[in-house]
């Protein structure tokens, strides 16, 4: 995120050929979705992290939400995205919890819908160890499952909660975040750098799935690629 899109797409298309955008701050795909159209690279889009919430028990916040989602699932479709990443939503309180949760469920519902009338499928990531977000546990699967939405396994963040394992029995990802940590922190380490199995989750996670390396440094990014395939075949 600190260089331009151009600068960020240049570099991932020297490693590979697939490339997922948080289409936020500089990369914002609603101000520079052209970019994406110079280069021969497919893509997945995570949707912003910043500003929105589909759980908020705000109601003109939740709408604006679903309008920003709606709206960027139109540029994924141009831009021919695998899938759109969104986060499950948050609560700031616990007092908050039925009226979040009550959100959360219309939010689904309504991504469901929209979803019907896009080509882009929606993934629903899971999230780290905080109290305060939704979806850290696999159970919330079955909701996923009943709308038909999508589930964006995230590794490092079910290993911080201590549930990986289950996760990768469980099944059903599409969409896979790939980094490493030492169970006590969601570092984004590279792979390989923390305690993960990485060659059981290789082993286990769907072959179809999409599957993006997810560190915080492009030297980190270089370094989880080598040493993935150091074991795939």
């Amino acid at each position: 995120m600190d260089r331009t899109l151009e600068e960020a797409l240049s570099l991932i298309a020297s490693q590979t050929d697939l490339a997922e955008i948080l289409s936020d701050g500089p990369h914002s795909l609603f101000l520079a979705e052209e970019t994406c159209h110079s280069f021969d690279l497919r893509y997945t889009v995570h949707a912003p992290v910043a500003d929105i919430n589909i759980a908020s028990e705000n109601e003109h916040l939740r709408r604006a939400t679903i309008r920003v989602l709606a709206d960027l699932s139109l540029v994924c479709d141009r831009i021919d995205a695998g899938c759109l990443v969104i986060h499950p939503g948050h609560i700031w309180g616990e007092e908050m919890q039925d009226a979040a949760s009550r959100a959360l469920d219309r939010s689904l519902d309504e991504l469901a819908a929209i979803q019907r009338e896009v080509n882009v499928r929606f993934t629903i990531e899971n999230m780290g160890a905080w109290d305060i977000c939704f979806f850290r546990e696999p159970g919330f699967l079955d909701d996923l499952a009943a709308l038909d939405l999508g589930f964006a396994l995230d590794v490092g963040h079910a290993h911080v909660n201590g549930n990986l394992e289950a996760f990768l029995e469980e099944g059903g990802a599409i969409h896979i975040h790939l980094h490493d940590n030492c169970g006590s922190r969601d570092d984004h380490l590279a792979c390989g750098e923390g305690e993960i199995d990485f060659y059981r989750v290789m082993q286990m996670i769907p072959r179809s799935a999409t599957k993006v390396v997810e560190p915080v440094s492009f030297q980190q990014y270089e370094s989880s690629l080598q040493y993935l395939r150091s074991f795939l075949p």
